[in-house]
């Protein structure tokens, strides 16, 4: 892709399938979204590369996708609210291997004072996106009286943003499936991602 002035500018995109093996969640969908997502943004002049969490996986090699990436894409289900636990292992493991690249300690300093705990990221200029599948309906975010109290999800999944924070990179809109098991609509919903995806890139 070429810049203001003519050069060539990398547009790298790391995309994480951050599916764990379940009976009842066996992960078609996510893969299939992954696959949108690659076909939809190669067609842009993308360069994308993935990983699945539930393959083997060197934290040192991870850190360098992320590093080497502009935009990462967080696919996964969501299991009892929250990320599955390989995927949250995943997270464990390579943020740590990225101490030093990824973010310099927690970002407080003697020396500076002004320096606050979550300022010490290395990504900035970095930006990533929460694509995630639910068994839970819409109705269930956008009625205040249902279980998520009116928030979205990018609300419900404040902590996993804090985390991306605390390495300097920035949130896009999120995208979700709702009702995955029990009332699916799989047309509309790879519909609605190619959109998000058009929207953002």
């Amino acid at each position: 892709m070429k810049g203001t002035r003519g050069t060539i500018v990398e547009k790298n995109v790391f995309i994480i399938n951050g599916h764990q093996y379940w009976e009842i969640s066996k992960g078609e969908l996510n893969k299939s979204l992954i696959e949108l997502a690659e076909k939809v943004l190669a067609q842009k002049g993308y360069s994308v590369k993935t990983t699945h969490v539930d393959d083997a996986y060197d934290p040192k090699e991870e850190v360098e996708k992320f590093m080497w990436a502009d935009f990462i894409i967080f696919q996964t289900p969501v299991y009892w609210f929250s990320i599955p636990g390989g995927f949250k292992r995943y997270i464990d493991e390579v943020y740590m291997a990225g101490y030093g690249i990824m973010f310099d300690d927690d970002g407080r300093t003697r020396s500076d004072p002004g320096r606050k705990y979550g300022s010490g990221g290395l990504m900035q200029g970095r930006k990533y996106m929460l694509s995630t599948t639910w068994n839970a309906p819409l109705e269930a975010f956008e009625d205040e009286n249902q279980i998520f109290e009116g928030k979205t999800v990018d609300e419900v999944f404040f902590y996993f943003h804090k985390a991306q924070q605390f390495v300097g990179m920035e949130h896009l809109p999120a995208f979700a499936c709702y009702d995955v098991l029990k009332n699916p609509n799989i047309k509309a919903d790879f519909q609605r991602y190619e959109e998000h995806l058009n929207t953002l890139f």
